[in-house]
């Protein structure tokens, strides 16, 4: 009877996986951001790597981690078998009958607030398509994590992939009618510090996105120390707890959709904005569009934004 050959000179595939992410990041805890898994998992799976090579990958800080001397070689040469692996898994998927099938990227924000409801109009155009929406704060590798296209927020630097400018944002603060009439009036900024503020943790990941406190610097409002408030982990959330009346909500107009229009928030101050220092960018490989159906969508993404001028 033959037996199965096997690979003993390769690791688990897991384990690699986790120490190329920890290696890109230079951080367990982003690395399991980015593979849905906790920063021990993260810790755990190098452990077994290093364990199974008998070589340290990693030297352990007090804050964080850094590769020593192997891990840099190793990091290189797993990096590069990924990246074939998942370039070889995306070509035989599209010479199965893939063709139909696109993966977008976005952050949850922009997802929920922007992108979902114009969806239909797009499937509505394109019956044929299987359009699947990751929504994800962590920037994804197009290539290695199979995303067709990402939609993203940044200064437009994206090296090796087809970028293309779709919207700014500017700033406005929001309340739902009924807090307005409990809370009394709101005649300047300033009057804001004497109310509960609806705060986005997810700021802090861009340095020099607008949050309250630059918002109130900017209308000319020194900021105490510590600005009260509820804090969120997403500008939809922080719309939500707008909207069931609980304080002010900071929400760029991309973000608003159509909550204005429809009398569930209102701009305060004769809608008093603020440009942002970022723009919402569209990102793909650059032979993506060599497959109609993703340049349909592309162009389609492009003509939306057009349409859109905050």
């Amino acid at each position: 009877m033959s037996q199965l050959a096997v690979r003993p000179d390769l690791p688990p595939l897991s384990a690699l996986r986790a120490f190329e992410a920890a290696a890109r990041h230079q951080s367990f805890s982003a690395a399991g951001v980015e593979l849905h898994l906790s920063p021990g998992a993260i810790a755990h799976q190098v452990k077994q790597l290093e364990a199974w090579l008998q070589l340290p990958l990693f030297v352990r800080l007090p804050r964080g981690v850094t590769l020593n001397a192997h891990g840099r070689r190793y990091a290189l040469a797993v990096g590069a078998s990924l990246d074939a692996l998942a370039e070889a898994t995306r070509t035989l998927s599209r010479e199965a009958g893939n063709e139909q099938v696109i993966t977008v990227s976005a952050m949850p924000s922009l997802v929920t607030c922007w992108l979902m409801p114009r969806l239909p109009h797009f499937l509505s155009a394109w019956p044929q398509a299987e359009v699947r929406v990751q929504a994800s704060v962590t920037p994804r590798d197009l290539s290695r994590d199979m995303v067709d296209v990402a939609i993203r927020l940044g200064q437009g630097h994206y090296p090796g992939l087809k970028v293309s400018p779709l919207f700014g944002e500017r700033f406005c603060a929001v309340a739902s009618p009924a807090f307005l009439h409990s809370c009394g009036a709101l005649d300047a900024p300033q009057d804001l510090l004497q109310q509960p503020l609806l705060h986005e943790a997810s700021v802090a990941q861009l340095p020099l996105q607008i949050d309250w406190r630059r918002w109130l610097g900017a209308c000319g409002v020194a900021t105490p120390a510590r600005l009260p408030g509820l804090w969120f982990s997403h500008t939809f959330l922080t719309l939500e707890s707008a909207l069931a009346g609980q304080g002010v909500a900071l929400a760029s107009e991309p973000m608003l959709g159509d909550r204005v229009e429809r009398g569930l928030l209102r701009p305060l101050f004769g809608g008093l904005s603020i440009e942002g220092p970022y723009r919402y960018f569209l990102l793909r490989m650059a032979d993506a569009e060599q497959r109609p159906l993703l340049k349909a969508f592309c162009d389609w993404v492009q003509q939306e934004a057009a349409q859109f001028r905050p």
